[in-house]
């Protein structure tokens, strides 16, 4: 199966601009360096000013900085396709394996990945990795908590939710939380979302060695019927005519549902909009255990750039403690460095509570497995869930 860049390369008719080019360069004895990212206006508050002091400290290296805030993934393939790839490239696991495979990504050294486990959660180097070789340095993890709304289960007389509740737990919890007025947990069909209920249960959508698709087995299919069920059978979670154009966010804000199964990007939009306490507390458990799926964005080095001493720099010091406490201060990330998640940069925090929850549940999530032909496969299951859940 051909991937999707080799695709591209068939057809992009592309034309490298001056803004566009990732041709490097030497400017007035400068080594010219392009960094692609995405990136929400507070995050390119961050991140700007650790650029300058880059070029500060390394006064022989200009980074030429290219903010794609949409469709990023969608001009990173035409780039690579027109061999105009900006030499460093943030990324993600769930887009990661399309790179490797197609042999354009640098492959981080097998003896190195051992040194990296001493400072960096060792699921945040598997979800980087692919074929058992890891090609980007993590920032971050992303993996999902149920957020609760204290002043609800208190109104109810409801004691919180606890690391040793179960799924059982989950439906006599939010057949109590459920009235008029509120439901008792979110709803989204987002795999990510429906994917805790399946692993949970021992399932998943791809197998471990990404050569099956494995939603139709019956522990997947346990956990599927229910998540539907949440909607259909229990009515504890709103149904698509019921949340109409509203979020789960929103949803939760307006205290129209109790609980809200997300992930640490939310953490900063509640602290400052939630009129109400709150806290978080770990994925109930099914009959595995409790396990949520966990990805993770970092840096990657382009196979083709010219300057790989640079560029690899670059990523050092993006990566380095004092550079991820400045992105942990936003609140909206998980840092992959150990030494910066257990620090008061992360923890130090009246909201939530319980932030350490974040990072307990890191060692027993799952890097979500990711096969080249992922997107593909999500677009096809999504059809079938639609009306399976609505």
């Amino acid at each position: 199966m051909k991937t999707v860049i080799k695709k591209l390369l068939l057809i992009t008719t592309l034309v490298c601009s001056c803004t566009l080019c990732g041709c490097s360069n030497k400017i007035d004895n400068k080594v010219t360096i392009q960094f692609a990212s995405w990136g929400s206006k507070s995050e390119m508050e961050i991140l700007e000013p650790l650029l300058k002091d880059f070029e500060s400290t390394n006064p022989d290296i200009k980074v030429d900085f290219m903010h794609i805030p949409q469709n990023y993934f969608q001009k990173i393939h035409l780039l690579f396709a027109s061999n105009t790839a900006p030499d460093v490239i943030f990324i993600n696991n769930l887009y990661l394996p399309i790179y490797a495979n197609a042999g354009v990504l640098k492959e981080i050294p097998t003896s190195s990945y051992q040194e990296l486990k001493n400072t960096y959660y060792e699921n945040s180097l598997k979800a980087l990795s692919y074929k058992g070789k890891l090609y980007a340095i993590p920032r971050d993890v992303s993996n999902l908590v149920i957020y609760y709304n204290k002043d609800i289960f208190d109104k109810k007389h409801i004691p919180y939710p606890n690391s040793n509740w179960t799924l059982e737990d989950l439906i006599k919890i939010g057949q109590k939380l459920t009235d008029k007025d509120t439901f008792a947990i979110s709803f989204e069909q987002d795999p990510m979302f429906f994917l805790p209920y399946l692993m949970s249960e021992g399932g998943g959508i791809l197998s471990d060695n990404l050569d099956e698709i494995i939603i139709d087995n019956p522990q997947s299919q346990k956990g599927l019927n229910f998540y539907t069920d949440l909607r259909k059978k229990y009515h504890i979670a709103p149904k698509k005519s019921e949340s109409a154009s509203a979020t789960m966010a929103q949803m939760f804000l307006q205290e129209r549902i109790a609980m809200h199964l997300s992930g640490r990007w939310l953490t900063p939009k509640y602290r400052e909009e939630a009129k109400f306490k709150w806290d978080i507390v770990k994925f109930p458990k099914g009959s595995k255990g409790s396990i949520v799926p966990l990805d993770a964005s970092g840096w990657s080095v382009s196979k083709s750039t010219k300057h790989p001493k640079e560029a690899e720099k670059l990523v050092e010091y993006l990566s380095s403690k004092e550079s991820i406490e400045k992105l942990t201060q936003s609140g909206l990330i998980v840092p992959a460095r150990k030494d910066v998640a257990n620090s008061k940069y992360f923890l130090d925090k009246n909201s939530p509570e319980h932030a350490q929850v974040f990072l307990n549940v890191i060692s027993t999530s799952k890097p979500t497995p990711v096969s080249v032909n992922y997107k593909e496969i999500i677009d096809n299951l999504s059809t079938e869930l639609e009306k399976k859940f609505n």
